[in-house]
């Protein structure tokens, strides 16, 4: 995804920035998972759902999350 300089500057924001409020509208929404939109936002899970916290947004858990924490854990070799 390639965001225009013009934008960016326009918005007063770095591209992390935009990434974060663009993964929180989508996670808030329910389009992508906490997975996902800490990937897009380019942070760690738990940072994730600290900048979630700290806009007052639920994190909802669901089953694809619950799945891929214990895919990680197996790769992990934690479980």
């Amino acid at each position: 995804m390639i965001i225009p300089d013009s934008l960016l500057e326009t918005a007063h924001m770095s591209e992390s920035e935009l990434r974060q409020e663009i993964a929180i509208l989508l996670y808030q929404k329910e389009r992508i998972t906490l997975a996902q939109a800490s990937r897009f936002a380019e942070m760690g899970r738990l940072p994730f759902q600290h900048l979630l916290a700290s806009r007052g947004i639920p994190v909802h858990y669901g089953i694809e999350d619950f799945q891929q924490d214990l895919d990680t854990l197996r790769r992990l070799g934690r479980l």
